[in-house]
């Protein structure tokens, strides 16, 4: 009697710790691979978890496998799918299109104005949009790298730009910003790019360091000019679904992780950068620093303009007021 009284209670302890473990899915788009800013936070908030956690799991699930960014983060708001997503805020404008004011051209003067501007008020207004739609937001992260300009030919001034044909994305931001930056933008499929560049229907492109790099892009341009013009935000997003069913001590354990992959995704962006600059010269790149005043003039017309169109003129202020340029 006494044995099975005692098998009994080890096997409610065994259902008890069983239903007090948590698991989360992450999702994201990029590689399984430290090199990749969305990689790395659900790295680090994964071994977080792991050393800190009490019971405790997450895994994570790279390259779109529970499905590409909308279909994840539409699944999320039914409470299905992925409990957490990392990505670049382009796709949550989608659900809030206010989010689109952190995407425009240098809207950010440097690392530390970006982080600061998120982690303060603009930052938690914009999460509370995010909340009517089903998302919270643990973390507001930051791209590993600018972009800037790779061209065939030095580039020292806007004027220098004029009548060059800039590969970039087929959005109102990107191809607003390239033209009013005195280029003529010319929107292209990622893929037909080193071709273009390679036979001359293209002058140029622009894109972060890194993938510049990754992709060889410095066999068919000698110049890459630091123009610095574009720099995304990136959001570790929780469905709300999911947040609501953790209690007092796992929702402690999951916002700490989430703060510390943010410090570490963070602290690596400039470091990442400059890896991949150094290895753009190394690969013979003649790299350029350039006065990015008179392009960032050139431009403040267009954040004024979307930023309208977007419904956010007082978050731009507030951003502008923030970096001390209103």
């Amino acid at each position: 009697m006494r044995k099975l009284l005692l098998a009994t209670l080890g096997f409610s302890v065994s259902l008890s710790g069983a239903a007090s473990a948590l698991d989360i899915k992450v999702a994201h788009s990029s590689q399984a691979s430290l090199a990749s800013e969305l990689h790395a936070a659900a790295w680090a908030f994964q071994n977080y978890l792991d050393d800190f956690g009490n019971d405790i799991h997450v895994t994570i699930y790279p390259n779109n496998q529970l499905g590409q960014e909308r279909e994840v983060y539409e699944a999320m708001q039914l409470g299905s799918g992925a409990d957490c997503a990392i990505s670049g805020t382009a796709i949550l404008n989608n659900f809030d299109t206010r989010l689109g004011v952190i995407e425009l051209p240098y809207i950010w003067n440097d690392y530390n104005h970006l982080n600061r501007v998120l982690d303060g008020e603009v930052g938690d207004e914009l999460a509370e949009g995010l909340k009517q739609s089903g998302f919270e937001v643990v973390g507001w992260l930051a791209s590993w790298g600018y972009r800037n300009v790779a061209t065939n030919k030095p580039i020292e001034s806007p004027a220098d730009l004029k009548g060059l044909k800039i590969r970039t994305i087929p959005t109102d931001v990107y191809v607003k910003t390239v033209n009013a930056m005195s280029a003529n933008a010319t929107p292209m499929a990622f893929g037909e790019i080193y071709t273009a560049m390679e036979t001359g229907v293209l002058d140029g492109l622009e894109h972060s360091a890194a993938l510049v790099y990754a992709n060889k892009f410095y066999e068919v341009a000698d110049h890459y000019t630091l123009t610095r013009h574009l720099l995304g935000p990136v959001a570790f997003v929780c469905s709300s679904a999911f947040m609501g069913k953790l209690n007092d001590e796992q929702r402690e354990q999951v916002l700490a992780a989430a703060d510390f992959a943010a410090d570490f995704e963070r602290a690596l962006a400039p470091l990442r950068e400059q890896d991949a600059l150094d290895a753009l010269a190394e690969e013979g790149m003649v790299i350029t620093q350039v006065d990015v005043t008179p392009f960032r003039e050139l431009v403040r017309p267009v954040q004024d303009e979307l930023a309208a169109s977007l419904g956010a003129e007082e978050i731009l202020e507030k951003i502008r007021a923030e970096g001390g340029s209103n």
